[in-house]
């Protein structure tokens, strides 16, 4: 198998903020159900209610979440992207398999 050195110059803002966007939308829902589900239920308001504002508190907290994301990822890259033009870049060792 043969290696191959590559170089890391750039990152795609838009990519990277795409990915952490989904990247925390995703912890967002995992974290959100947790909640919901080992939560504290009721505390005096209906079943349904409950319910309801549980679904709607996931769903707002992803959306808030992705947006989050998408910025924190596109700043990063954008930082990175400066960081990789004063110093030129990153080595990575890649092996290429048959």
């Amino acid at each position: 198998m043969a290696k191959r050195t590559v170089k890391v110059k750039r990152l795609g803002v838009v990519s990277v903020g795409l990915f952490f966007a989904v990247l925390m939308a995703l912890y967002a829902l995992i974290l959100g159900i947790m909640v919901f589900l080992f939560g504290d239920f009721g505390q005096g308001a209906g079943m349904l209610q409950t319910i309801g504002t549980g679904i709607a508190g996931i769903l707002i907290s992803v959306i808030f979440f992705a947006i989050g994301g998408f910025i924190g990822g596109a700043i990063a890259a954008l930082i990175y992207n400066l960081v990789f033009a004063a110093t030129g870049g990153i080595e990575i060792d890649l092996e290429m398999m048959d």
